[in-house]
């Protein structure tokens, strides 16, 4: 793992392969993902519930480790960027970037004065709770923090030109499946207008010395897109991967055990099914088993009648 930083990664065009953590927020994630030789974490608060207190633990979880870890937040809104600052996070992911104007109103969120708005508290989890001169720490903050814009919409296509040559703006990230949403193709990525979308992002990464990322679902996807012009390369997230590799696992060892083996668990609630019907039937009321007794009688009566001779 050759990268110390976050900017230091959005300088340099070379591969970077990260890890999306979407469910998993636990105290040895960090390390988890450092020894499996990911160079950053995407860590999502847009769909995945994490709370404030959650997404600050985390942080001190990947700075252990020196993971570099973006923060994707849940909207464009100050309190979600600042907040997200402030709790430490090196770089910022902010959905659904349309125009350069919608870039330069998250820069001003994201930058403390001259270049921003951002509000200032010193001394906490984002300088490491130390002390030191203001304007040397405001400027250091500044420099350390490192804007993705997501490109998921077909309004952010049109203008990924002048998002991606943008002043402040790191890398233009592809959010593939509100993209192909909004281009009106859902999940077709192999269609025509979004390999159009692709490249046109690529371009205008390229053109302006800007990274390009995406998350992708598997190793072929990332080699290609690597290929392609990608240099930020997430691989998955920590609850598919979990899930893929379980179901493969708990598939081949029912497999190498035999027919015997395979479905237990649904046999045994097949079983238990089976053994709970006649238990249902003797629960009828007395009112139903005095009903059906006189509707018995009944039959009998008719039976016999059937059976007289006429005159």
């Amino acid at each position: 793992m050759p990268f110390e930083s976050m900017r230091e990664m959005a300088r340099t065009r070379s591969l970077k392969v990260g890890h999306f953590v979407v469910e998993f927020a636990t105290p040895g994630i960090g390390y988890v993902l450092r020894n499996a030789g990911c160079d950053f974490v995407l860590f999502d608060t847009e769909h995945s519930g994490f709370h404030t207190e959650t997404i600050k633990t985390a942080l001190r979880f990947f700075e252990a480790a020196r993971v570099p870890a973006i923060v994707r937040v849940p909207s464009k809104e100050y309190h979600h960027i600042a907040r997200a600052l402030d709790m430490g996070a090196e770089g910022l992911m902010v959905p659904m970037v349309n125009d350069a104007a919608e870039c330069r109103a998250i820069l001003d969120c994201m930058k403390y004065t001259p270049k921003g708005r951002r509000g200032v508290a010193l001394s906490v989890a984002h300088d490491h709770y130390s002390g030191g001169a203001v304007m040397e720490k405001l400027a250091a903050a500044n420099e350390r923090t490192v804007l993705f814009a997501q490109i998921e919409t077909a309004a952010g296509v049109e203008n990924v030109e002048e998002i991606a040559a943008t002043e402040g703006v790191d890398c233009v990230w592809v959010g593939h499946f509100d993209l192909s949403c909004s281009l009106g193709i859902p999940g077709q990525f192999d269609h025509p207008k979004f390999k159009d979308a692709i490249a046109r992002t690529i371009a205008a990464g390229r053109k302006h010395g800007k990274a390009v990322g995406r998350l992708v679902p598997d190793t072929a996807t990332g080699i290609a897109l690597f290929k392609e012009g990608f240099d930020f390369v997430c691989y998955s997230g920590d609850v598919w991967v979990l899930q893929q590799a379980l179901t493969s696992a708990v598939n081949e060892i029912r497999a190498g055990c035999g027919k015997g083996a395979a479905g237990s668990v649904a046999k045994a609630a097949t079983k238990a099914t089976k053994t709970a019907k006649p238990k249902a039937a003797a629960k009828a009321t007395p009112a139903a088993r005095r009903a059906k007794a006189r509707a018995s009688a009944g039959r009998k009566g008719v039976a016999k009648a059937g059976t007289g001779k006429r005159g």
